[in-house]
């Protein structure tokens, strides 16, 4: 079980997908994403502007690293933590040795994938006698949640926290939340997190992030910088079969071609743009910013490198070929689990989050106990090592109203100094499993969910702030050792771009200039559309504004200085 799990999510997935399975892979944890002063002092952010710089560091907290717990694995190359070993329940440490909450009422809105358990259920009851505060749900539907946000932000009447992941900050919502919420710096900044130890333990580069109008206004969910994408593959059949993981692009298409057999309704896999980019250095573009670097003084996007039109094309060579599942062919791999034909056998290598890696082990493990699912290290292209691009280092935050007293925001901080507690510790397993044999019981140092755990402990509490990424699986160690160490070995390939941790706000007139482009990039790759379409969107792009924006966010970088490297 681990902070950073995914339950089942999309297979041809789009960025916002990704970024979704994330959250409910942090807030399915026990089940198992820029503004200075706006640029010019303003607060109001329609113009833009970014979070990092000269003027950043005094805003930040200080980092004072848990001693509490020590990991069987440390961070590395931007890896999470890991943990190998099994659940010493009795050995869980103490990170809170008191209650700050001073039992005042928080009310937190929130988005929730799932059926909202009942206000008065005994994990709600139990975590906020633990923390000593009140903390009232406003549990919205996380697949609609920004119908909802946007219409609360607009309203006079916003509760005292509001949940917004980073895929949920498009339109009007940057300068709503300068607008709204809380500047958290005189609690926080500097010196003044010690009384909050889980939070002073949080990395620097996820408080970063969280800065917004110049002023630090978020609580973080930090996450690890290497890329959650992982080419995942049937280690059992390839063995069986005598597969070898390709080290090159077209050792990959070899290895379809020997894969394939519709006769026998076996393909080699699903749409693997994801991977393609990953293999051919396509610069991220998960979250804003967008693709932006620079390279030889010169500030490029990722859709104007020929990077990017390499990638596609060898994509679209894969569907060409009839080496894609016809699912994906089809798009409806977007929009079903792509778990039972993986476990069936009718595909055998796709491109997912790393959460994903657990999530099919655990749920194979009964019923298929050869399944061996695994993750592919990404190769360089050309067979050398491949160049990847540092993920943001926090994605979901939680706000504090401006509205709210001063009472109110310390018992918010309460609340989110239980929640970031490390694995570990009695506040991590109260968090994300729940009450010791109401919600979940221990066999043989893993806990197991009850049917009252599964249906009270899901994405409450862990919404608030998260420990440093994590990973854990008492159940399947190997697993937990495999992942963390992937990350590290593909952290070692991996560069911060010059807006690596900054958190950008785009002047409102470029909010929609990048929209079409997804949707162009699965035309293409499945063959609706040419490469010559791409080239004529991104002429088109420049024109309409792409080079306006480039200037932008060169002015960025000269006021305030690229990203460390």
């Amino acid at each position: 079980m681990t902070p950073n799990t995914a339950t089942s999510a999309p297979s041809a997935p789009s960025r916002r997908s990704f970024l979704a399975s994330t959250a409910v892979a942090a807030a399915a944890v026990a089940g198992g994403m820029p503004l200075l002063a706006a640029c010019g002092g303003s607060d109001s952010g329609s113009g833009g502007g970014t979070s990092a710089g000269k003027s950043a560091k005094k805003l930040l907290p200080a980092y004072v690293a848990t001693n509490v717990v020590t990991p069987d694995i440390a961070a590395k190359n931007g890896s999470a933590v890991g943990f190998t070993s099994k659940l010493d329940i009795a050995g869980l440490k103490t990170s809170v040795p008191k209650k700050l909450g001073k039992g005042g009422k928080v009310s937190i809105m929130s988005p929730f994938w799932g059926s909202p358990p009942k206000s008065d259920n005994a994990y709600y009851k139990a975590m906020n006698d633990l923390i000593g505060v009140d903390v009232e749900w406003q549990n919205q539907d996380g697949n609609t949640y920004d119908q909802k946000l946007g219409a609360v932000l607009a309203s006079s009447d916003i509760p005292d926290v509001v949940v917004i992941p980073g895929w949920n900050m498009g339109g009007k919502i940057p300068s709503a939340i300068i607008g709204k919420f809380a500047d958290l710096g005189p609690y926080l900044s500097g010196d003044a997190i010690k009384q909050y130890p889980n939070l002073a333990a949080i990395p620097t580069d996820a408080w970063q992030r969280s800065l917004f109008g110049g002023k630090l206004r978020g609580l973080p969910q930090p996450s690890p910088y290497v890329t959650g994408i992982v080419p995942l593959y049937r280690k059992d059949i390839f063995d069986k079969e005598g597969y070898q993981v390709p080290t090159s692009a077209d050792e990959f298409m070899a290895l379809c071609k020997e894969i394939t057999n519709a006769k026998a309704k076996r393909w080699a896999c699903l749409d693997m743009k994801w991977t393609a980019f990953q293999s051919f250095g396509v610069l991220s573009g998960s979250e804003k910013p967008l693709g932006w670097n620079l390279v030889d003084g010169k500030l490029i996007n990722r859709i104007e490198t020929q990077e990017y039109l390499e990638a596609l094309e060898w994509t679209r060579k894969l569907f060409a070929a009839g080496y894609v599942h016809p699912d994906a062919k089809l798009g409806k791999s977007a929009a079903t689990d792509p778990g039972p034909k993986f476990a069936a056998g009718e595909f055998l290598i796709y491109a997912q989050n790393i959460s994903q890696w657990w999530s099919r082990t655990a749920e194979q493990a009964t019923q298929n106990p050869d399944y061996k699912i695994w993750g592919m290290d990404i190769f360089g292209h050309d067979g050398g090592s491949p160049t990847l691009w540092a993920e943001q280092p926090a994605g979901i935050f939680a706000f504090v109203s401006k509205k709210a007293s001063e009472s109110v925001i310390r018992d918010v901080l309460a609340v989110a100094n239980v929640t970031a507690a490390p694995y570990g510790t009695k506040e991590y397993m109260l968090t994300n499993y729940g009450v010791e044999g109401t919600h979940y019981t221990v066999k043989n140092g893993v806990p197991t969910k009850t049917d009252q755990g599964n249906n009270e402990v899901i994405n409450a509490y862990v919404m608030v702030a998260s420990p440093t990424a994590t990973i854990a699986h008492p159940d399947f160690p190997e697993v937990a050792k495999a992942q963390v160490e992937w990350q590290q070995r593909m952290g070692a390939f991996t560069k911060k771009s010059s807006f690596y941790g900054m958190q950008i706000t785009e002047p409102s007139r470029y909010t929609n200039l990048s929209n079409d482009f997804e949707q162009l990039e699965d035309d293409i790759v499945r063959g609706r559309k040419k490469i010559s379409d791409m080239q004529q969107a991104v002429s088109d792009w420049k024109s309409k504004g792409g080079d306006q924006l480039r200037d932008w966010y060169k002015k960025l970088l000269d006021e305030n200085g690229p990203a460390a490297s």
